[in-house]
């Protein structure tokens, strides 16, 4: 088993800046590929970002390129999401999963998730 722990969520204005992180914990030695994803309200969950065990393959949303940058410290077992010029359309409860190598955007090959930590963009 893997456990997840989100936190940076938070409220800020349209083109503020937040960075979330996620600490894992338990069987860490299995977690390969860690992503990032968001769900507002009467949404569906959708891929913001995701990357592999060495940072080599990374993967961004079309929504958020060029805004976000997903990271990790594999000695700390933790994965960042920095996100920058946050948009009201941003709004959503972000969630960190940790998957099998190649997990990519497809949320159904994720194998742990974390609880979610809101991030809310006012305009």
């Amino acid at each position: 088993q893997v456990q997840l722990v989100e936190s940076g969520g938070g409220s800020v204005q349209a083109g503020g800046s937040l960075r979330l992180s996620c600490a894992a914990s338990g069987r860490t030695f299995t977690i390969y590929t860690m992503g990032w994803f968001r769900q507002a309200p009467g949404k569906e969950r959708e891929s913001v970002a995701a990357i592999s065990r060495g940072g080599g393959t990374i993967h961004y949303a079309d929504s958020v390129k060029a805004r976000f940058t997903i990271s990790r410290d594999n000695a700390k077992n933790t994965v960042y999401l920095q996100m920058n010029t946050l948009k009201p359309e941003d709004t959503a409860v972000y969630y960190c999963a940790v998957g099998p190598p190649g997990s990519g955007s497809y949320y159904r090959s994720y194998d742990y998730w974390g609880q979610g930590t809101q991030v809310t963009v006012s305009s």
